[in-house]
């Protein structure tokens, strides 16, 4: 099954304790551009979970949203270092006593001293909390895998029914143009008598002109090339996998079939055809720019 590069998943999860969610979406891009943001305490967790968002997606542009919010404990708390306050205390008695002075002082003094109070950070070891993000993100990831499968399906069923139209269009083209060189034949025939009147008619010099003309306008060759473009695209559309790059270069080289047999079109028929023929390849060109 074909997978989009647009997609979007979600995963959110709230208890007593904790609330945790993880986005993850992405856009096409020609290789994997994968930006991750995490609250700083989950910076260590990055290529973790790099490592398996890039087990969903080979291709695109990828934004993954982490946020945490840890509602059982505050992770700053206030700490009082008595031994800094104390050395503090004495040293404010020892001046007393010298120069006989009050050697008073309340707590709320003390406690402005430098390191006497000081905020500590108790969170855990982010290590701790890896399991929770993994469920997390393979969660929010299965969603965004559904999406874009979703997606692509859509894209594979339009792209098969312009495949077919295309066809429709070779066999238009196959059809077309035997009868130019039929109307050509007897455009010529009808000059050459009309010029030569009750002459004889040199059948091998009309048919040499006819050869020549023929060589010039027959597309023989890129029709059958066309088919096995198509029939090539349809297979790796069943493929498994990245095949957006693939799909990328079967579509040129059929752009450049239809190219030929419009530069060879000596027929408003014909040159109209092959102008629908360009206009649906670069239809499935645009919609395989969001394929994997």
């Amino acid at each position: 099954m074909i997978k989009s590069m647009t997609g979007f998943g979600r995963f959110e999860e709230i208890t007593e304790n904790y609330k945790i969610s993880v986005e993850i979406k992405s856009v096409n891009h020609r290789y994997l551009d994968l930006n991750i943001k995490l609250p700083k305490m989950f910076y260590a967790l990055e290529n973790n979970i790099r490592g398996i968002i890039k087990g969903y997606t080979a291709r695109g542009k990828v934004d993954v949203y982490l946020s945490y919010e840890n509602y059982a404990e505050q992770s700053t708390h206030i700490h009082y270092n008595a031994q800094i306050a104390g050395e503090y205390l004495k040293a404010i008695r020892a001046a007393g006593e010298e120069y006989s002075l009050s050697g008073d002082v309340s707590a709320a003094s003390l406690v402005r001293f430098p390191d006497v109070i000081t905020l500590e950070d108790r969170r855990q070891d982010p290590e701790a909390f890896y399991p929770l993000i993994e469920e997390a993100v393979k969660k929010a990831g299965a969603q965004f895998v559904q999406a874009r499968q979703l997606e692509g399906e859509a894209l594979y069923q339009d792209i098969t029914a312009k495949l077919a139209y295309i066809l429709e269009l070779v066999a238009s083209v196959e059809k077309r143009s035997p009868e130019i060189l039929e109307e050509y034949r007897q455009k010529i025939m009808a000059k050459v008598e009309d010029f030569l009147g009750d002459r004889k008619v040199d059948e091998s010099v009309l048919a040499t002109e006819l050869i020549v003309y023929a060589d010039k306008v027959c597309v023989d060759e890129e029709t059958v090339r066309l088919r096995s473009h198509v029939d090539n695209m349809k297979q790796t559309l069943e493929l498994e996998g990245s095949i957006g790059r693939k799909l990328d270069f079967i579509a040129q080289e059929m752009n450049r079939e239809a190219n030929t047999i419009l530069s060879k079109a000596n027929d408003r028929d014909l040159s109209e055809v092959a102008i629908n023929l360009k206009t649906e390849i670069e239809k499935i060109r645009e919609q395989i720019q969001n394929i994997e």
